[in-house]
């Protein structure tokens, strides 16, 4: 096992992860229950920390494939580039939440706006997940973008 294959097992993680954490967000919201609350955050402070795993692969594993036959330059430095902004921004979707889960008794009384917050964060956080799959998809797998480069 490499740091490819660890790169390629776990990025699926903050992908799913990450619509999986947009619905539950929505849930916790109009359920307004503690422990549905608790499970929500924490949960998106599992994707941060998973996150940082799928991003410190990133760049071993590229050392891995960009030699090889069939591999896209274009893609891999377009996936790279949108990764970075995803990781940022899981990343400070997991610091919200983590501060939320260890201050929730101090912050209770806006614990609804910053679950709002979270929401369209993680809504905006889903389509960026996905974007990067798509382009780490283009990296070696051509016929998914009908043997174009992305743009």
């Amino acid at each position: 096992m490499n740091w490819t294959y660890v790169h390629l097992a776990t990025n699926h993680i903050p992908v799913l992860g990450s619509l999986f954490g947009l619905a539950l967000t929505l849930f916790a919201i109009r359920k307004k229950s503690d422990d549905i609350l608790k499970f929500t955050l924490g949960f998106w402070v599992f994707l941060a920390i998973a996150s940082i795993v799928v991003y410190l692969t990133g760049e071993p594993a590229e050392e891995v494939v960009e030699h090889l036959v069939g591999t896209s330059e274009p893609a891999l430095e377009a996936h790279e580039d949108a990764a970075i902004f995803g990781f940022v921004f899981m990343e400070i979707i997991g610091a919200m939440a983590l501060a939320a889960l260890l201050f929730r008794q101090k912050i209770a009384g806006k614990l609804d706006l910053i679950l709002k917050t979270m929401l369209i964060l993680a809504t905006i956080n889903s389509g960026v997940m996905i974007r990067i799959a798509d382009l780490g998809g283009a990296i070696r797998h051509p016929e998914i973008h009908g043997n174009q480069d992305p743009k």
